[in-house]
């Protein structure tokens, strides 16, 4: 009865770590240019002292990411940008190294620095800083022009450029802090070819609707097999009854 118990116990512990997953998908449906994490289950045979060819449990298997584009909506907002294709904005993380996010919500804060949900956007000569109080425009490349209040629109004057990467074949994975980094490690190469859409912000690619559902389906997948273990552990309590018996 040991077999039932090995795939029940196991297929609930990874019921439960899938259930955080989705609940993490659906806390994010509405975060700008989140990207959905996948995440599926599979059967292995049992290793190290209980291995026999009886034995199978459950291991949780996380492909990675859904990279599909989220949709995208005009807000008229110059520092709102949509990333196109498989761009990437480059932004600074918070142990200094270079990580890659879709969220283009930027923001200025109170140094005058140009941030992603909080973290510094990576430029020509690292994080952009522009003057405070200015008017800032985006241009397709990522060139970022500010003009100061109350001056001509011949004043206008390029403080930077934001990085901008070809995450398409570099294999990018998230990292705890939701950023992504490439495969190796390495900081890519600026793309000159990627382009970005000013006024306009790319929206989550999860589904809350999809996600609800497998809410459910795991809740519901987690009650099964707690049963399972239940029936397992009754069956035991009868066999040992018969054997006392006899």
């Amino acid at each position: 009865m040991d077999r039932i118990l090995y795939t029940a116990m196991s297929g609930a512990k990874q019921t439960m770590d899938r259930q955080a997953v989705v609940s993490n998908n659906l806390a994010n449906a509405s975060t700008a240019g989140f990207r959905a994490q996948l995440h599926a289950l599979r059967a292995v045979p049992v290793q190290g002292d209980g291995l026999l060819p009886t034995r199978t449990s459950v291991m949780a298997s996380t492909p990675g990411s859904d990279f599909s584009t989220g949709p995208v909506n005009a807000t008229g907002r110059d520092l709102d940008v949509a990333l196109q294709g498989n761009a990437w904005l480059a932004v600074q993380a918070d142990g200094g190294g270079e990580a890659y996010t879709r969220r283009g919500d930027l923001q200025v804060d109170g140094d005058g620095v140009l941030n992603s949900a909080g973290r510094p956007v990576i430029g020509d000569n690292g994080p952009i800083l522009v003057p405070l109080g200015a008017a800032l425009s985006m241009g397709a490349d990522g060139t970022v022009s500010a003009i100061g209040a109350g001056e001509d629109p011949d004043a206008l004057v390029r403080v930077g450029r934001v990085k901008l990467v070809d995450g398409g074949d570099a294999g990018l994975s998230r990292g705890e802090d939701g950023l992504f980094r490439a495969a190796n490690g390495n900081a890519l190469g600026r793309d000159e070819n990627a382009r970005l859409v000013s006024g306009a912000l790319e929206g989550s690619n999860v589904s809350p609707i999809e996600s609800m559902v497998a809410m459910i389906d795991n809740g519901r997948r987690y009650e099964m097999q707690m049963k399972v273990i239940e029936s397992a552990d009754q069956n035991d309590q009868r066999a040992n009854g018969l054997l006392s018996i006899n």
